[in-house]
């Protein structure tokens, strides 16, 4: 006779409970980040580290994709955790691993670990940036575990180019930093870094020396670091404030800063969306990109100010269009909208083109005088645009 366990078409009660949670809709999943500054401060082994101890009190972790980079003490902490299988895509003659998305949402665990967030995918897939992966399980409900440098942030290419030199290509919107639940600084000492790196502990060793010459120059690292640590202290703040009680947050909260990034069809203007936004950030203030159309553009014209576009789209900035005369729809919208700080680049009007035709920047000071103006100086060899 046939056990009940035996009974033909009976499945399986855990196959049952899973299908039913993968249907049953969720909240949105919580976001952990673990930050650095740099490869090889541990960032991943951290990572690995927490989602052992959580496994070990009984919660659904599985890995979605990381990155071990031959470390040995990384691989160590894989352990027995549950590995998705990942893509492997033909790019370039070359075959590159990349997470499997639709196979994490189709095991839909209660948390992933999901290494490199700046990542570009490979072409083909669902998502162009690993950052828009992540978005989507999070959407999800599933709760996700990440890293990233801190010069990968959208807003930073300016600051770490000036700090080190270098032009960061990958970013990830800074939104995605600050709507994380969570953010763990993993922090190390320069001098330290570089020892790991000069034992062949985080590059084999015939890229050692190219790696000492690029990022690992010991100015660069302590550049590098005094800005992640910066950023989050920035993000306690901010965790402070949004926790006060209501009636102690009326006087702290400053709610008149708003903030005006002037832009036009030059290449420019991206330093000075990423300057804009993080002044108000800094204020905590509103904030508005605003161009003015005088004149048709022409078409390389118009490609640069739709790249502002969407970078400003990137940072969450609302993009502002005005017509007319420059200087009077600055000032127009400034009164109307009780803009308290105008970002704007210097003119490249010469001197004598000034005197001829006017200054608009001599006007804004002129006309707004309680309106505090910051002027961005020109980065040459811009090349982050």
């Amino acid at each position: 006779m046939p056990t009940l366990g035996d009974t033909p078409g009976r499945r399986d009660p855990e196959e049952i409970l899973a299908e039913i949670r993968r249907s049953e809709p969720t909240g949105r999943g919580r976001l952990k980040v673990f930050l650095g500054f740099a490869a090889g401060v541990g960032k991943t082994f951290e990572m690995l580290n927490e989602a052992s101890r959580r496994r070990a009190r009984g919660q659904d972790v599985v890995i979605g994709i990381v990155e071990t980079h031959g470390r040995k003490g990384t691989a160590e902490q894989l352990g027995d955790l549950e590995v998705i299988p990942p893509r492997m895509v033909e790019y370039r003659g070359t075959t590159v691993r990349e997470m499997n998305l639709e196979a994490i949402i189709e095991r839909r665990p209660a948390s992933v670990l999901v290494d490199e967030l700046a990542h570009t995918n490979a072409p083909g897939s669902e998502n162009d940036k690993r950052w828009k992966d992540v978005d989507r399980l999070l959407g999800l409900g599933i709760n996700v575990l990440t890293t990233m440098n801190v010069q990968h942030l959208e807003s930073l290419t300016d600051t770490i180019h000036a700090a080190t030199g270098i032009w960061v290509r990958e970013t990830v919107p800074d939104r995605i930093l600050h709507d994380a639940d969570e953010v763990q600084l993993v922090d190390i000492t320069p001098r330290a870094l570089i020892n790991r790196l000069e034992r062949g502990d985080i590059y084999p060793r015939d890229r050692i020396e190219a790696a000492m010459e690029n990022w690992f120059q010991e100015g660069n690292l302590n550049a590098l670091r005094e800005i992640a640590l910066r950023e989050v202290a920035q993000e306690v703040d901010d965790d402070v404030e949004a926790t006060r009680p209501k009636h102690a947050r009326v006087a702290s909260w400053t709610a008149t800063d708003r903030v005006m990034v002037c832009v036009s069809a030059e290449l420019g203007s991206m330093r000075l969306i990423r300057r804009g936004w993080r002044v108000a950030q800094r204020l905590k203030a509103e904030v508005a990109v605003v161009y003015v159309d005088r004149h048709r553009l022409s078409n390389e014209q118009q490609v640069i100010l739709n790249n502002h576009f969407e970078l400003a789209e990137r940072l969450s900035i609302p993009v502002v269009k005005l017509q007319g005369d420059v200087a009077a729809e600055v000032i127009r919208y400034t009164r109307e909208n009780k803009i308290t700080h105008i970002v704007l680049g210097h003119s490249n009007k010469t001197r004598l083109q000034e005197l001829l035709f006017g200054s608009i920047v001599s006007r804004l000071v002129r006309e707004l005088r309680s309106v505090d103006i910051l002027l961005v100086a020109p980065s040459f060899n811009d090349e982050s645009c």
